[in-house]
């Protein structure tokens, strides 16, 4: 946090409801704004599997890993902070089917009803940019092309599946609740930039800082994209018979999502650590969505960010905020 130029240190983030979650030298810190005004900060007990197992940190399978531990720490932090940062269930909530299932089945019930919803949202994710992209190629190759550009299927799904994701995240944008998470996540990139460019985290060096940035997994969706139709481009002209069965050719191209993601993590670390010509031509469709999944915060959220990042840096929880930590609480 010194306002000289720091050497190179693995920052990350994710936003939450009301609140960032930030990943440091020193630990993984939440921060979130609580509905009376405060800042509550604390440490989160992550060590990723990859410090157990050696195998795990070798290119390409490293990025797998983390993507899977990304996404299941990231969504339980994601409910936390869902819970914590909402006002009374028995006086202010607006849905009273949350009220009378947790009156009748208890809090858990709300749970297995989130544990559902992600199972229905993976579902979802597989519809939309699976089966989907395949049947639209498949209806446009035949009814109106007559065959004539079924040697170019990978492209065009690739397309198609670019279409449905920029489409899908411009009307998720228009939600308010959504609307708040993205100003949240425009925080962590100016946040996690002021700490790169060796500046003092104030709310006024933050703030002039760019809210899009290299290592962004919007970047990493759409760098997965490019190397789906590039892989996917050349399993099609050397084995053409895999893509004439529908079903098959999704179930190819799910086997290939592993190495495809592998592969688009090791890039995102270099475009991050490594900034030049080549890296930036190969960031810019994904900053540029960043414009789309992230939105300016005002102070009151870059204080949050602020505080997340100098717990990810120090290990230590702001005197200002709450510093229970999962252990203390546990206890």
């Amino acid at each position: 946090m010194s306002k000289k130029k720091c050497s190179y240190v693995a920052v990350g983030g994710q936003a939450l409801m009301e609140g960032i979650m930030m990943k440091g030298p020193e630990g993984t810190a939440m921060s979130l704004r609580l509905p009376d005004g405060s800042i509550e900060t604390t440490m989160k007990d992550f060590v990723s599997v990859r410090k157990k197992y050696k195998i795990l940190n070798i290119p390409v399978v490293r990025g797998v890993v983390s993507f899977a531990e990304s996404m299941i720490f990231g969504y339980k932090l994601l409910m936390e902070s869902a819970e914590k940062t909402s006002l009374d269930m028995e006086e202010e909530s607006d849905s009273k089917l949350d009220k009378w299932i947790t009156e009748h089945f208890g809090p858990k019930m709300m749970a297995v009803i989130g544990g559902i919803s992600a199972v229905l949202g993976v579902g979802l994710a597989f519809l939309l940019f699976m089966w989907l992209p395949s049947f639209a190629f498949d209806l446009i190759n035949d009814k109106l092309a007559g065959g004539a550009i079924s040697d170019f299927r990978a492209i065009f799904e690739g397309l198609i599946r670019v279409v449905i994701f920029v489409v899908y995240m411009a009307l998720v944008a228009r939600m308010k609740e959504i609307r708040r998470v993205y100003m949240y996540h425009g925080a962590e990139h100016k946040t996690i930039f002021a700490f790169e460019h060796g500046k003092e985290l104030t709310v006024e060096n933050v703030r002039g800082e760019k809210r899009c940035h290299p290592r962004c997994g919007t970047s990493f969706i759409f760098v997965t994209i490019l190397l789906s139709i590039i892989i996917s481009s050349v399993v099609s002209v050397a084995f053409p018979s895999l893509t004439e069965i529908r079903a098959l050719w999704i179930a190819v191209k799910i086997l290939m999502m592993p190495l495809i993601m592998g592969i688009g993590f090791e890039f995102i670390q270099l475009a991050g650590k490594y900034p030049n010509k080549f890296t930036q031509l190969l960031s810019a469709p994904g900053l540029l969505m960043q414009r789309i999944t992230t939105a300016e915060p005002d102070d009151a959220i870059i204080e949050v960010a602020i505080e997340a990042m100098k717990a990810a840096l120090t290990g230590k929880v702001p005197e200002n905020t709450q510093p229970e930590t999962e252990a203390e609480s546990e206890e």
